[in-house]
């Protein structure tokens, strides 16, 4: 199978256990009985009689720091503290004491907050049919009501998470939206003027999560972004903690400053120099390709900031019918749908280099000025990528605008700007898409309002880290952490890896329905993504000549087949028609938690359902 390029390293991290006892140490709590040692008169913090002759202070200190090492996993803490015992040298013992206070400072801190938690927060039996939100923070002595209800809500989540991850669990409970709308089970959508009981908010919450879907759950394979990856939820959870905004340094310092690392690590990625370029994370890969085209637009016409399209001559953008975002962007930019010309494409999906060229020389002779050429790789069905290279030697011979939407792929690319959605491959939590820019400045001049209530030049701080003034929105969502922490916890070659697992996967469902006849594949040859294209043949087609009776057959098998998949709640994949071909199914596989068990259900549940079709 030919893949993509997705250069990734791997940075492993270890996670120490074990610091309960530290907590109770720092709090006094430690007495007989305990792992730290009978204390006593004459004895160290440890139970361990002082060295003669050692000063009072750095006894203290590495006494105490020998009972922290105790607190180290396996035999690591024993060993330090023997050390410390025998070793005669101050200078050694406050090396050691210094390296240890260092790597445990923090630690100690979470242990000492959990510890408190623990004593303050216990579970209790509470009627949350009498609480409301009023009752709860910032409400006077509502501490202890909050911290209830969040632990419900957390058991709620936690129950959640546990089922997704289990095969016997539903993939989804599916009702009409008629069947939702009316009420089930209590379960009511409808606003009321009163408060509702905490009872009912939990209630809520817990059918909320009964009547989704579980997009994590491990055959799930119905869109490019599933899975549910812990860190990432870690991270969003955090986020919304925080609840800021992106918009400034002054109120987000630590997640502007994360945004910039990550964008600059992903255009060394696309193979963009360090000090070449700019970014900003978008809602979404349609809001990033939009970016693209008004980036494009203001570099070379930068009057239609000020101006508006009337100053500018006609424009036209170019793009394959694959995917909606360039003509929606085109609608919404003003553009028109009328000027934004489609390339044709061959059997696998991908741009005919000739076509697009023929098409701007067309376009020149009518008084047309080509701006803008919107390169995949990756595409939405067939996971196809486009000739790169050609594209840009057309681009560059032409003065065009080279994008390319790489929220699928992905990869190292020959660019002016690039789409990256880290929620879909890379298995980040929805939402998470970047737009990356080549040249520097261009996003800032394009989108730049200098609004005096947010963006003041004369701040304490360097104003170039305020990047809010780059975006089209105001508000922006933190979308950066759960991505930054996800990198952090699994390494570049843990993206990797993940990556490598799905398209392994895809080769295995291709090999195993190829030469099946109950199967026929959509195009020949393997895939070149996680994207599997089929059909199924179910036996009152098999042998039948292909004519329009047949495929107006077999464009209905599809459709009826994932009826009864979301009825029976037992997977999920997709299917749609693509040009003059009938409804096929569309399998894409990003879910890291998908294994070869779960490819060889979702065949023998196409063919169950399938069969008497």
């Amino acid at each position: 199978m030919l893949r993509p390029q997705v250069p990734f390293s791997l940075l492993p991290t270890l996670s120490p256990r074990g610091r309960g006892d530290l907590a109770a140490r720092r709090n006094g709590d430690v007495g007989e009985g305990t792992r730290w040692g009978k204390a006593g008169p004459g004895r160290g913090p440890t139970g361990v009689p002082p060295r003669q002759g050692t000063p009072l202070l750095s006894l203290s200190a590495y006494d105490s720091w020998c009972g922290v090492a105790h607190g180290c996993t396996r035999k690591i803490g024993l060993k330090i503290c023997g050390f410390l015992q025998r070793t005669n040298s101050l200078e050694d013992k406050g090396r050691i004491v210094g390296s240890l206070k260092e790597r445990q400072s923090s630690k100690n801190l979470l242990a000492c907050e959990n510890s408190e938690r623990e004593a303050r927060f216990r579970r209790t039996e509470t009627d949350f049919s009498n609480l409301y939100a009023r009752d709860l923070l910032p409400a006077k002595n509502g501490e202890e009501q909050t911290m209830q209800f969040l632990l419900e809500v957390v058991d709620i989540l936690l129950n959640y998470v546990r089922k997704t991850f289990d095969r016997s669990t539903k993939v989804l409970d599916f009702h009409h939206p008629h069947q939702l709308l009316e009420g089930m089970e209590g379960f009511n959508l409808e606003l009321s003027d009163n408060p509702e009981s905490l009872e009912q908010i939990l209630v809520d919450c817990r059918d909320t999560l009964k009547y989704g879907v579980r997009t994590g759950h491990p055959r799930f394979f119905n869109q490019l972004s599933t899975g549910l990856d812990m860190i990432g939820l870690a991270g969003e959870w955090l986020t919304s903690t925080a609840n800021t905004n992106m918009f400034t340094y002054e109120i987000a310092p630590v997640f502007v400053l994360m945004e910039q690392i990550t964008l600059r690590k992903m255009r060394e990625i696309i193979g963009w120099s360090n000090k070449d370029g700019d970014g900003i994370f978008s809602p979404g890969g349609a809001i990033s390709n939009m970016y693209s085209i008004m980036a494009a637009r203001y570099k070379y016409f930068p009057e239609v900031k000020t101006k508006g399209m009337a100053a500018v001559p006609k424009l036209v953008l170019f793009t394959q019918n694959i995917h909606y975002s360039i003509k929606k962007a085109g609608a919404a930019l003003g553009f028109g749908t009328d000027n934004v010309i489609l390339i044709k494409c061959n059997e696998r999906g991908k741009i005919i280099p000739a076509d697009l060229e023929a098409k701007i020389l067309e376009a020149k002779q009518k008084g047309y000025v080509p701006l803008f050429v919107n390169a995949t790789a990756g595409t939405t069905v067939y996971g196809a990528f486009d000739p790169i290279q050609e594209i840009a030697d057309i681009c560059e011979k032409y003065n065009l605008w080279l994008h390319v939407d790489a929220a699928w792929g992905g990869g190292l690319l020959i660019a002016n700007s690039v789409t990256w959605n880290p929620h879909k491959m890379m298995g980040v939590l929805l939402q998470c898409s970047a737009i990356l820019v080549r040249e520097k400045g261009i996003l800032q001049g394009c989108n730049q309002m200098c609004a005096g209530y947010l963006f003041q030049q004369d701040k304490q701080y360097d104003v170039s880290y305020d990047t809010g003034d780059k975006a089209i929105q105001c508000g922006r969502h933190v979308d950066i952490f759960k991505f930054w922490l996800m990198w952090k916890a699994k390494g570049t070659v843990g993206f990797e890896n993940q990556v490598n697992k799905c398209l392994e996967l895809a080769e295995y469902l291709y090999t195993k329905i190829k030469n099946r006849e109950e199967f026929e594949m959509v195009f020949e040859g393997e895939p070149e993504h996680t994207n599997v294209c089929f059909w199924y043949i179910p036996p009152s087609l098999r042998g039948m000549p292909d004519c329009d009776e047949r495929r107006e057959k077999l464009h209905r098998v599809a459709p009826k087949i994932k009826a009864l998949m979301m009825e029976s709640g037992t997977t999920m994949v997709g299917y749609q028609p693509q040009g003059d071909k009938v409804n096929f199914f569309r399998m894409v596989i990003s879910n890291p938690a998908a294994t070869k068990s779960d490819i060889d259900f979702l065949i023998e549940e196409i063919e169950r359902l399938g069969q008497e079709l």
